[in-house]
């Protein structure tokens, strides 16, 4: 008898669930500090996962 299948993953398969990061423009200020932009994934909106239903027509099974 065969087993349930297990539920497809959530984490999103644009960034691999690192939703955010921070990206630096290359120039420094007065202090020293690096200028840094945070960027979130458009896919997922900066939460790392995805909703069950993409999840599953991403990954489901033919």
């Amino acid at each position: 008898m065969t087993d349930r299948a297990p539920a497809p993953a959530r984490i999103c398969p644009d960034c691999d669930g690192f939703a955010s990061a921070a990206v630096t423009s290359g120039g420094r200020d007065a202090r020293g500090h690096l200028h840094t932009i945070s960027v979130d994934c458009q896919t997922c909106r900066g939460t790392g996962t995805v909703s069950a239903r993409v999840a599953q027509l991403a990954g489901g099974r033919a």
